[in-house]
């Protein structure tokens, strides 16, 4: 558990919901099902971030083939289980087992080919997907890999049972698991016991949301429910969000610097022009993203 260096910090005035964004019920991989959050149409509003996906169910059948091998370029991808156990394998040679309140943060670069299998038979299977999107200079980066159990992601407390979980960035002090420059992502999963509040600064030129996965929360007077995703406005005036539960919940603060650079996309690979996409699609086709390892 860390001790943040100001524990103290407050804003002068909390950004609003803009938008509530119920989410499109989808499935992905092999059949899983999911909720799409962020979807394609909120690219530009929401950038850096060009996906968020929620899934969670207690029947096998929803989540059991997981998700087979699949490229990706140009992107990173951050995958937060709360509960199950999913195992990844790629092509540039990593392999982690992601388990209860464990993070995976893969950085696709140039691009690779990737699998993401549950290894469970039974329970509940719950998490997110976020997609990171890269600067142009970044895209054809090598690939990077890293695996954060829960007992190693830095953690801190507050007065009234607040509990924080920095995934990145920086939260009072207190570094998160992975930094980014580029796009400076902040990535917190707050525990809020019915009735605390919790605020953050937050740069005005970042784009910011809210997920609450338990309970429900409060930001601006605006009723946040469970399970949809509140876009924070970019009010000049504003410097912070504050939060209020209604009752104990969980919650998630996403927030990042835009890149202000075009998005092309095609599936699985992120570029900045439609002819890097054709790129991309035929260095998949002719086995230059790699070979996944066999299972």
């Amino acid at each position: 558990m860390s001790t943040p260096t100001n524990p103290t910090e407050s804003i002068r005035q909390s950004r609003r919901v803009e938008q509530l964004v119920a989410g499109t019920a989808t499935s992905d991989g092999a059949g899983v099902r999911l909720t799409r959050l962020l979807t394609q149409n909120l690219q530009r509003r929401l950038d850096p971030f060009l996906m968020l996906d929620a899934f969670g169910s207690d029947n096998p059948d929803d989540y059991i083939s997981g998700f087979p091998d699949h490229p990706h370029r140009g992107f990173e991808t951050v995958t937060y289980m709360i509960a199950g156990r999913m195992r990844h394998r790629d092509s540039a040679g990593h392999e982690g087992l992601l388990e209860n309140g464990g993070v995976q943060w893969m950085t696709a670069g140039h691009g690779l080919i990737h699998s993401e299998i549950p290894e469970q038979e039974d329970g509940r299977m719950e998490g997110f997907q976020l997609w990171l999107n890269l600067p142009g200079k970044d895209k054809l980066c090598a690939p990077w890999y890293r695996d954060f159990p829960a007992d190693q992601l830095p953690r801190y407390d507050l007065p009234g049972g607040i509990t924080v979980t920095v995934i990145a960035g920086e939260s009072r002090g207190v570094a998160g698991a992975v930094t980014r420059t580029a796009t400076q992502p902040l990535y917190l999963d707050i525990h809020l016991p019915a009735g605390a509040s919790f605020e953050h600064l937050l740069p005005a030129g970042h784009n910011a949301f809210v997920v609450v996965y338990r309970g429900a929360a409060e930001i601006a007077g605006q009723r946040v429910p469970e399970k949809q995703l509140a876009i924070l406005d970019n009010d000049a005036a504003a410097d912070g969000v504050r939060v209020s539960a209604w009752e104990d919940s969980r919650l998630l603060l996403i927030a990042g610097q835009p890149l202000d650079e075009p998005i092309a996309q095609y599936g699985p690979f992120v570029m900045n022009t439609e002819q890097e996409i054709y790129q991309a699609i035929n260095d998949y086709r002719s086995g230059r993203l790699g070979v996944a390892e066999a299972r």
